[in-house]
């Protein structure tokens, strides 16, 4: 029996890289949490802390912000260089710099700007003013897949091979789960240092989100997945075998941390507050989102394959106008929760109906804002190809 399957598996993967183009799976796995993202940043600053575990704020912050969210796309981030045609190491670097420009760029939009109307209308400086170094100068997502990039590239560029990156990455992930929750007692060094590993202010209960130590070794899965994805002939086979086999592995991973209180999976009174914060993720934790995605992937595959044509375009071009839809939405919910409804009503929270309608309002500004931004883009790009 297992002589078949294995054979079944390995038939499905050939020997040179044939499964080159668009990844439906990917496109899917993209799209899920950039459709969301209006909803889930919406809910969280709209969400009372003592309310944040009910149905609704649950499946938006935890089930759809943490597991179906930004480790997906870390791991398609990674999976995604093995199918881009600039993926010299000089490539990789460059993207690696423009993207921790861009994240730079972003806070100021979604953090300094708002927060500076904020301050000036209301002058209010403990909400405005007080956590705005943290918040223009810490990191998220984009700073961390500019990292990830700068130094895979440079990784790349000292001839490593791929299995000794993985090796590298490994390390990285076990000392990041060492030395986390630090407090370095001087506001500067922990915004600095929580970019590398999990800083955490003692006064303003700060945390550094995605620090590259515990992260590193989740794209660098994908990349490795990717590179394999590249050889399979038969995804139908392929992942008919793989991600059962991948989810079984997980559930059995999720219960054991669950029923012995350890890691991720541990029940604590708030995930921000625990010992096993999300963002200063452990390493058996990021071993287990990588087996979670690759099961994952497998069911998009499926879902893909049946989807109707306009639902798949409007997928891919939510994947495709990922970063725009970050930046576009990320400005659009500090400014509407954090000054308009601060400066409106003395608050920000709202019940969770008006939080909904809200997130859908944002969701459909930013979408068109997105492709409009995309069609410029390309238009400037043709000009530049004539010029």
């Amino acid at each position: 029996m297992f002589d078949n399957i294995w054979g079944k598996l390995r038939g499905s993967i050939s020997d040179e890289a044939i499964n080159t183009g668009r990844q439906p799976e990917m496109d899917l796995g993209r799209a899920i949490p950039v459709f969301c993202l209006p909803f889930v940043h919406t809910v969280i600053e709209c969400t009372p802390i003592e309310h944040i575990y009910e149905p609704i704020p649950f499946f938006f912050n935890i089930i759809i912000g943490q597991p179906l969210g930004a480790p997906i796309f870390i791991f398609a981030m990674g999976a995604c260089i093995s199918y881009t045609k600039r993926k010299s190491n000089k490539a990789l670097m460059k993207r690696g710099l423009m993207l921790l420009i861009a994240g730079f760029v972003l806070n100021v939009l979604r953090f300094m700007v708002p927060y500076l109307i904020g301050y000036f209308m209301t002058g209010n400086a403990d909400k405005y003013i007080t956590p705005l170094p943290y918040r223009v100068f810490g990191n998220d997502i984009l700073q961390f897949a500019g990292l990830f990039f700068l130094l895979f590239g440079f990784l790349k560029h000292m001839k490593l091979k791929d299995m000794h990156i993985l090796g590298v990455s490994a390390v990285m992930s076990v000392i990041g789960s060492l030395f986390r929750h630090l407090d370095f007692g001087i506001p500067a060094l922990n915004i600095a240092l929580g970019h590398i590993i999990g800083t955490q202010d003692a006064a303003e209960f700060v945390m550094s989100d995605f620090p590259l130590m515990n992260w590193f070794f989740l794209p660098v899965t994908g990349y490795l997945f990717g590179k394999l994805l590249l050889r399979v002939n038969d995804k139908k086979t392929f992942y008919g075998i793989v991600s059962p086999l991948l989810f079984l592995l997980y559930v059995a991973f999720f219960i054991f941390e669950y029923v012995y209180g350890i890691g991720q999976n541990a029940v604590e009174p708030t995930l921000l507050a625990s010992e096993n914060c999300y963002y200063h993720i452990l390493w058996y934790d990021i071993l287990g989102f990588a087996l979670f995605n690759v099961g994952v992937f497998g069911i998009y595959y499926y879902m893909m394959q049946v989807f109707p044509d306009f639902i798949k375009k409007f997928l891919v071009s939510l994947s495709r106008n990922i970063t725009r839809v970050y930046v576009i939405h990320w400005f659009l919910v500090v400014m509407t929760t954090n000054v308009i409804l601060y400066l409106m009503r003395g608050t920000q929270e709202l019940p969770i109906g008006a939080t909904l309608l809200l997130a859908t309002v944002i969701f459909l500004i930013t979408y068109p804002a997105a492709l409009l931004w995309e069609r410029l883009s390309n238009k400037a790009k043709q000009k530049r190809g004539e010029a």
